[in-house]
């Protein structure tokens, strides 16, 4: 029984070894592994005619079928890395061909819109003598509330809906001015030692639970300003607004200021821009009233001054200054022509894709 085998083995290796040297497709492959491997294929038929053989001889026979099994296995992976080679040949044969040194046409990338107003803002300030600075978009709740004069359970933490971490005590920054305590730290002895003025701007994301819509959303960009220096006034305010936006505009631009509430300034106010979208006759971007605000801005609180250890309770009036807090996201809108703020997070190509760098 044991050379009966033998023989079937080798008649179906001989078999194999022909039917494989006319393989040339991977579909022919596939049929013939099917012929050989499946449960109703030719090694499936010896294992079940192995019942048949003597108990003496099965073990022999077994490791027979085995054997040949393995080579068939073997062998079909080594005709598939074969058949895979010649496939990739013929398509490189058959591809078109093309002169290398021939222009090619592909599409240039762009800047995201915000990062290009960022950029300019940032060169518009520095020709004015404003350092630009860093800051982590996450923060603590010292800096983040209490260090810009807004204490624990101060009504005013109403205003921000913020989105707190696991993390004890830490948050996702919901405005720039939470950098304003370590920026007045970092420049404090260049003023009180030098008399160098602090001028500092310092851009970043923002994140706050809000409904979006048109002109809302819970990620968006805003650039921090801070000026400080003995006999600061508002009307140094003013000054560097209306030079930030003709420079950035390009055109004179109708302005108003509003009073306004803000902690960390006192006075504070509104700076509304004339929405540029629709020439103030109202949008859905300005909420049909003509106007956008833009710029919260006023002279920077006392206490504010006094925590980042500007001004000392001897001197509490020595140093004064002005912030501001410009939204860069609704800039761009206006400077570009962008009637809804959701466009800048969406990732459209078709829309991102104007703003291509020349």
């Amino acid at each position: 029984m044991e050379e009966i085998m033998k023989d079937k083995i080798q008649k179906l290796r001989e078999q194999f070894q022909d039917e494989l040297g006319t393989v040339n497709a991977s579909s022919s492959l596939e049929e013939l592994r099917r012929n050989f491997l499946s449960k109703k294929g030719y090694v499936s038929g010896l294992m079940k005619e192995l019942g048949k053989v003597p108990p003496e001889q099965k073990k022999t026979t077994g490791q027979l079928i085995n054997t040949f099994k393995q080579e068939v296995i073997a062998k079909f992976e080594e005709k598939e890395k074969e058949l895979i080679r010649l496939e990739e040949e013929r398509a490189i044969n058959q591809a078109e061909s093309y002169d290398e040194s021939l222009p090619t046409e592909n599409p240039c990338g762009s800047y995201h819109p915000i990062t290009l107003i960022q950029r300019e803002l940032e060169d518009i300030f520095e020709s004015m003598g404003f350092n630009v600075e860093d800051y982590s978009e996450i923060v603590d709740d010292y800096h983040c509330f209490e260090a810009l004069n807004i204490p624990k359970y101060h009504p005013a933490r109403d205003m921000q809906d913020t989105y707190y971490l696991s993390t004890p005590n830490q948050l996702l920054k919901s405005h720039t001015s939470a950098a304003q305590n370590a920026i007045m730290k970092k420049y404090a002895k260049a003023l009180k030692e030098e008399g160098r003025p602090i001028r500092a701007v310092f851009p970043g994301r923002c994140f706050r639970n809000e409904a979006i819509d048109a002109c809302h959303e819970n990620t968006f960009f805003q650039m921090e300003g801070i000026m400080i220096d003995k006999d600061i006034s508002i009307s140094n305010l003013i000054y560097f607004m209306k030079t930030m936006l003709s420079e950035i505009f390009e055109r004179d631009v109708k302005v108003r200021l509003r009073p306004g509430f803000f902690p960390f300034v006192e006075p504070g106010f509104e700076l509304d821009i004339q929405c540029l979208i629709c020439g103030g006759d109202g949008c859905p971007s300005c909420k049909n009233s003509g106007w956008l605000e833009l710029c919260p801005c006023g002279m920077i609180h006392p206490n504010v001054l006094k925590y980042a250890g500007i001004n000392t309770e001897e001197e509490p009036d020595k140093y004064t200054g002005f912030a501001f807090g410009l939204g860069l996201t609704r800039l761009a809108m206006m400077k570009y022509g962008v009637k809804d703020i959701r466009v800048f997070n969406e990732g459209d190509l078709n829309a991102l894709s104007q703003f291509v760098s020349k």
